[in-house]
């Protein structure tokens, strides 16, 4: 019973639980990692888990790691809230511990949850470089077999997506994780083309300077709301994200700044940053429509 463990050691278990089900492998090192803890701890807690849950985790002889076994049910109840911050910021329960994250996740904040057992089979794919055969809701098209390789995972400000390579078309995209219904690994080894790092949009980096839009009458309102320096907001991001942040924020992105400032408080006054930026076509001002597949 997770009631007769203490209070530590919970945390421990409940660690090795989240991270054998969203990163698909675990080993004692990574709790000793985590915790600081010796190996004797750390085998007791593998233990320990063993006995709350006997048919969720399974030994990969070969990798020399545990992985969660097909009959895997979680034994603690995480918020989806919750594991995206472990995603975004590194599992470190909210302490800033430097740990490496267990897979490329970015984003400001998220308004949608999507399911857990979606996600860990997503982050499960990333992590080992695995297709998956996914079942997804295409506002164009409706439901259809899509094979994609998951990436990364990014929030936009208004709900989780998956940066992916879609096998279909060769192209890397984005995927709303609340429309894949389906999700099945698929056999076989990837291509280095359909990886993180063969993905340009993702690579780059675009520097955007946000200042008060010219039409708002009072301006100094403006740069103390976003604490302005000099009258202007930098923003890095990356070119694959620079559409949401334009759109979550409501930034004129129009060179003109054509529009409305009463719902538009911000302008983007270095336009041709977005140069080749795909995404610019969901900023307000350089397109009327754009969204995730």
């Amino acid at each position: 019973m997770v009631a007769d463990l203490s209070q530590s050691q919970r945390e421990r278990v409940a660690y090795l639980e989240l991270k054998a089900f969203f990163a698909g492998e675990l080993r004692r090192a990574d709790i000793e990692e985590r915790f600081g803890v010796k190996p004797a701890a750390a085998t007791r807690d593998l233990t320990a888990y063993r006995q709350l849950a006997p048919a969720n985790l399974s030994y990969d002889v070969l990798a020399r790691c545990y992985r969660p076994a097909d009959a895997f049910k979680p034994v603690f109840e995480f918020s989806p809230d919750r594991v995206l911050a472990w995603l975004l910021l590194g599992f470190g329960d909210g302490l800033d511990l430097k740990l490496r994250k267990a897979v490329p996740c970015e984003g400001p904040g998220n308004l949608v949850r999507p399911d857990l057992k979606t996600l860990a089979t997503v982050t499960r794919a990333m992590c080992a470089k695995r297709a998956l055969k996914v079942t997804y809701l295409s506002l164009s098209s409706g439901a259809a077999l899509r094979e994609l390789v998951p990436v990364a995972v990014a929030d936009n400000g208004l709900r989780w997506h998956v940066r992916a390579f879609d096998r279909s078309k060769s192209r890397f995209g984005d995927f709303v994780l609340s429309r894949i219904t389906k999700a099945t690994e698929v056999a076989g080894s990837v291509e280095e083309h359909e990886l993180l790092g063969a993905d340009e949009q993702w690579a780059r980096i675009v520097d955007l300077e946000v200042v008060p839009h010219p039409g708002v009458k009072q301006p100094k309102a403006i740069e103390a709301d976003y604490g302005m320096d000099g009258g202007v907001l930098k923003i890095k991001t990356r070119a694959a994200l620079a559409g949401y942040v334009l759109r979550r924020w409501s930034i004129d992105a129009s060179p003109d700044h054509r529009l409305d400032p009463a719902s538009h408080h911000l302008w983007l006054r270095n336009t041709p940053t977005l140069y080749g930026v795909e995404s610019a076509m969901l900023a307000p001002g350089a397109s009327s429509s754009g969204s995730p597949a």
